[in-house]
């Protein structure tokens, strides 16, 4: 049995010319494609390891290497003990929460 990991994807995409703005859009679509958006330019992937490397592969090819950051922070199977919220917490539980589309 794969247990699914969970992965907080932040990123920084230069958005001062017009292609900027697009890749920008593409790559929160694509994180929204594997997960949940917490904050604005991060978002929590519970993923299967393969769907992990997917994702990473398919960020790569939409960014400017030049000009864009993407961080990966692998919080692994356990991630409950090591994530803690103040503040606000609208958040979903992602293995445990439900979406019906």
């Amino acid at each position: 049995m794969v247990i699914n990991i969970l992965v907080l994807v932040t990123y920084d995409v230069n958005t001062e010319s017009g292609s900027g703005k697009k890749r920008l859009r593409h790559v929160a679509k694509k994180c929204t494609d594997y997960g949940q958006r917490v904050q604005n330019s991060v978002f929590e992937c519970s993923v299967m390891p393969d769907q992990y490397v997917r994702l990473k592969n398919e960020l790569k090819e939409i960014i400017d290497k030049e000009r864009d950051s993407l961080r990966f922070y692998l919080l692994g199977k356990n991630w409950d003990r090591r994530v803690e919220t103040l503040g606000k917490d609208d958040s979903y539980h992602p293995d445990k929460d439900v979406f019906i589309l």
